[in-house]
């Protein structure tokens, strides 16, 4: 078993965790204005990587490039992987590769503080990366304990590319907020990556 294997029902049974559903969750998350490089860019691949329609022009055209954006905002003092392995706890299932992950320390040759989990959506299907984004979430959060990290919440986006949903780990209770954000959005998604960045540097 992996966390691709994760469903919501997989989670909430082997991983014990409690899970609500709450409407604007991220609501308050103050907006942040993308750069005009980001603007260009996306105005440019957008299209292309809906023409071409599959996972990975979604996830090189659309997603890494908001991310890169997120690191150049904070200076380069957080860290970005993609397709990196995170092998946690290969005996509950917490193993194998992970989509996206964002760490609040700026090394970047190896996960060291684990704060966001970001999932592409597979075939296009938010609900169904709510798993895998989950045990993501709760591995890298067994992960800190084990480090030794101050680290108390652990967010986590599954994400289409145009199409944003976002999740939020607290002991054990994963909140997911109903409200999906569009590409169109860009401000709002960046305000609420960013506010999720800046828990993890507290």
């Amino acid at each position: 078993m992996s966390y691709s294997d994760f469903t919501l029902e997989t989670v909430k049974k082997k991983l014990h965790l409690q899970i609500r559903e709450q409407v604007g969750l991220f609501a308050n998350a103050p907006d942040v204005q993308p750069s005009g490089l980001l603007c260009e860019t996306l105005d440019y691949n957008l299209p292309l990587a809906l023409a071409i329609n599959t996972e990975k022009s979604r996830s090189e055209l659309i997603i890494a490039p908001i991310l890169v954006e997120l690191r150049r905002q904070f200076q380069s003092k957080i860290s970005l992987f993609s397709g990196v392995e995170f092998n946690v706890e290969p005996t509950l299932g917490l193993n194998g590769i992970c989509d996206f992950l964002m760490s609040s320390s700026s090394e970047q040759l190896f996960v060291s503080t684990p704060v966001i989990a970001i999932v592409e959506a597979k075939k296009e299907n938010l609900n169904a990366g709510l798993g895998q984004c989950i045990a993501e979430m709760f591995a890298a959060q067994l992960f800190n304990e084990k480090e030794g990290n101050d680290i108390s919440i652990i967010y986590g986006a599954v994400t289409t590319g145009n199409i944003w949903k976002f999740l939020r780990l607290e002991d054990s209770v994963v909140e997911i907020d109903l409200i999906e954000y569009l590409i169109i959005q860009i401000s709002k998604i960046l305000g609420i990556l960013s506010l999720s960045i800046s828990a993890g540097l507290d």
